[in-house]
């Protein structure tokens, strides 16, 4: 295989590329190899002429030039006899180094890299017994964005559920009263903002990243509530008005709570999209919502409220909601066919007593459903203890879970499944988790390397690891020679270059110190390096980032001035961060949407009801996701503070309606909220979820992870509205205050009085009165 690689060509115009040509090359000008490649040589030398002496030991190894190589990230799976003699090996991991100074030289390698894995897999074609699993620096960002590709077909499957259950949503028998049209048109007007958003991105030179695929389930919960509340409005204005005066009700009722959530979503992404947001992909998700819900805002009150008032003089004229025809009188209906009765079924206003005109949208099956039914099962005495005992079991599960909670550290999370990635990371982690990767521990100063003290100091730093380095391999050859370690400069020096570094088994460590001369011919050591291994579980991925952490800290506090690097601390990083600076920013924003709303509502107890309320469903979808396996990273954080907007969303008006109601009983105000609201969250909640499953079947860790937080946000959320809050609300405050019964001149009885009299005599039989 090793044979194979180095024959890889990649041919250019003149030229033909090999792995010699784009190698790294060392002090000899040849390929730096793993030494493992080495240690292979020297074994299969070894059984060619029948030499039984030769061992390799786990995790340092000796060479026959005498170097001591470490193996510990080389060989993987190892089975060890007495003293760390290998006796066998599961796994061999081979990495080859290439060159990228210039843009030719940059274009070669990533081809050859394409060559490369074709290469791998032919060879594992004729060699089945053998499982490769190649993986290349593109590699990760290849797999990362193959989600995009493979999730085509399940976002227009989900597109296509949505249309339709957003129109059914939006119909009723009465068909001129209903409104699929609208159904279809706020699903546009949340399509063309998240398209305008797309293209400014675009046009703006934004780079495009798989993580997008979660701004149009923004937009959805957002925009789509928008706009049935809108329509819930325009459900409760009296047709006997004239459309400005209706669509001005509905504005003046919907559009002040969707300004306010709209901009508590723009704060929010705002502060997301700031350069306070170290990720790259986080900052440009969060600008691409920001420009998505402006641009939804703007659409909302243009774009959607023209279509509103579009089918409101449809409604007006009497005619039909869909083909826009005339709907003629029920006495000319009668001499129609039964199946042209029904299609143009409809009140007309002439018909409708005026007790009944305000019940003329009850048709609507939800509407229907919540004044009828649900809001007096859930208000019911026998039943609000088993909301609270079942609240009391959601405590439980989500405290349960949040008391595992873990920050994902593995790359696998975010990439699709299937791809060379989670092959290689899982192969990775099953054979090669026993020692850290090999640690760059870097000394950027010139100390006094020959002093006792330091010495001690340097040993005291890498207390702990593997060291595979010319200090201590120095030391080792001081002593070997019965050399005090305590030797002036000169002395120091001058051993160091003249008698070490010409040794054949340490020459190698030429590269890892830095001299220069000074003016009198002086040597000093301005900078050296060694490399460190630790020795980690294989249960405990973490204990990288805590290795990471804690080289880091020390690295501020030692005497000696050094710094410490891996590949793999680049992801490390990003993971660290990809928790701490989201949450941190959406801190700082939900803090100032509390300071800034304080002065917007008009009780205080909109704002306490509304944290608790956040606080809970955060909790619990904490806790839930934890129980489902979904670690905090990039993804899952993003998505929770979604869920923040997202809870403000659809309980902010449930809670407003509520405190804001005045005498009657609690009872009565929390059906009176679900009544006004309830229609909006449960058409959004609907078509939110339906939108959701074919995410479900996506093949990719990063869509599995939005499906699992976005469908516990939008179920807990539900939860709450329809079943948390108007339980609790009815025996916590505010208190309300019965009506009392006023007698003034605007509010006076009118008393009707009719006797009825018994014709054979006299005697007053009964009294009727009508108020």
């Amino acid at each position: 295989l090793h044979s194979a690689v180095t024959r890889i060509q990649v041919q250019r115009p003149g030229f033909n590329y090999t792995f010699a040509h784009i190698c790294i090359l060392n002090n000899d000008k040849t390929c730096i190899v793993d030494d493992i490649v080495h240690v292979l040589e020297e074994l299969k030398a070894a059984r060619s002429s029948n030499r039984t002496n030769f061992a390799i030991t786990y995790p340092i190894t000796h060479l026959k030039d005498g170097r001591e190589v470490y193996n510990g990230h080389q060989l993987g799976g190892v089975t060890v006899h007495s003293k760390d003699r290998v006796k066998s090996a599961e796994a061999i991991q081979l990495t080859y180094y290439l060159q990228a100074i210039n843009s030719l030289n940059d274009m070669v390698a990533e081809k050859w890299e394409s060559i490369f894995c074709d290469t791998v897999e032919l060879f594992q074609k004729s060699n089945r017994k053998v499982k490769m699993y190649p993986f290349t620096s593109s590699s990760l960002k290849e797999d990362f964005q193959k989600t995009s590709r493979v999730s085509e077909r399940y976002l227009i499957t989900s597109l296509v559920l949505v249309v339709t259950l957003a129109i059914l949503c939006c119909s009723m028998q009465d068909c001129v009263r209903s409104k699929p049209w609208l159904g279809l048109l706020g699903l546009l007007t949340v399509t063309l903002a998240t398209l305008t958003a797309a293209g400014i991105i675009n046009l703006t030179g934004g780079k495009y990243n798989s993580t997008f695929l979660g701004i149009p389930f923004v937009m959805l919960g957002h925009g789509l509530y928008g706009t049935f509340e809108m329509l819930s409005s325009w459900r409760k204005t009296r047709e006997d008005q004239h459309v400005k005066e209706r669509t001005a009700a509905v504005f003046a009722d919907s559009m002040l709570s969707f300004s306010l959530t709209t901009a508590m979503y723009l704060v929010t992404f705002g502060i997301g999209a700031s350069p306070f947001t170290n990720i790259e992909a986080a900052r440009i998700f969060c600008c691409n919502s920001c420009i998505a819900i402006f641009f939804n805002y703007l659409y909302v009150l243009s774009f959607y409220g023209s279509s509103l008032v579009f089918t409101g003089y449809i409604e007006n004229n009497y005619q039909h909601s869909i083909f826009c025809r005339k709907v003629p009188k029920p006495e000319v209906l009668q001499e129609k066919p039964a199946w042209y009765r029904f299609l143009l079924t409809a009140k007309f206003s002439e018909d409708t007593a005026d007790s009944e005109e305000a019940n003329t949208y009850e048709s609507h099956l939800l509407v229907w459903f919540l004044k009828r039914y649900y809001c007096d099962w859930i208000t019911n005495t026998y039943v609000k203890p088993f909301v609270v005992l079942f609240y009391l079991v959601y405590i439980s599960f989500a405290l349960m879970g949040y008391l595992q909670v873990s920050e994902g550290s593995d790359l696998s999370n975010i990439v699709a499944t299937a791809t060379r990635t989670i092959e290689y990371t899982t192969a990775q982690q099953k054979y090669f988790s026993n020692y850290s990767p090999v640690i760059g521990f870097y000394i950027y100063e010139s100390i006094e390397y020959w002093n006792t003290s330091v010495q001690e100091d340097v040993l005291e730093y890498t207390k702990g690891f593997v060291r595979i380095s010319w200090f201590e391999s120095y030391l080792n050859y001081l002593r070997k020679l019965n050399i005090s370690t305590g030797l002036p400069k000169k002395n120091f020096t001058d051993m160091l270059r003249n008698s070490f570094l010409k040794t054949p088994q340490f020459a190698h460590f030429s590269e890892d110190i830095i001299f220069s001369k000074k003016y009198n011919n002086e040597v000093d050591v301005v900078a050296s390096r060694m490399f460190l291994v630790a020795k980690t579980m294989e249960t405990k991925r973490e204990e990288l980032y805590d290795l990471l952490e804690t080289l880091r800290k020390l690295s501020l506090t030692s005497k000696v001035k050094f710094i410490v690097f891996n590949p793999s601390f680049v992801y490390m990083d990003r993971y660290a961060s990809s928790v701490g600076a989201p949450l941190q920013n959406s801190c700082i924003s939900a803090l100032f949407l509390l300071f800034f709303s304080a002065f917007l509502v008009a009780d205080s107890l909109i704002n306490v009801w509304l944290t608790l309320t956040v606080a809970s469903v955060e909790f619990g979808v904490i806790g839930f996701m934890t129980l489902w396996k979904v670690e905090l990273d990039c993804i899952s954080v993003l998505c929770l503070i979604y869920g923040i907007n997202y809870t403000i969303d659809n309980c902010a008006p449930l809670l407003s309606t509520f405190v804001l109601g005045k005498e009657f009983t609690r009872t009565k105000w929390v059906k009176k909220a679900l009544e006004v609201h309830g229609v909006a969250i449960l058409q959004s909640y609907l078509c939110y979820i339906v939108g959701l499953i074919p995410l479900a079947a996506v093949p990719s860790n990063l869509t599995r992870t939005l499906f699992r937080c976005l469908f516990l946000i939008a179920l807990v959320t539900f939860f709450h509205c329809f079943a948390i809050l108007p339980v609790i609300l009815t025996f916590l405050p505010p208190s309300k205050k019965k009506r009392k019964e006023k007698k003034n001149p605007e509010n006076r009885e009118e008393i009707e009085c009719v006797e009825m009299v018994d014709m054979d005599s006299t005697r007053v039989v009964d009294q009727i009165t009508t108020v």
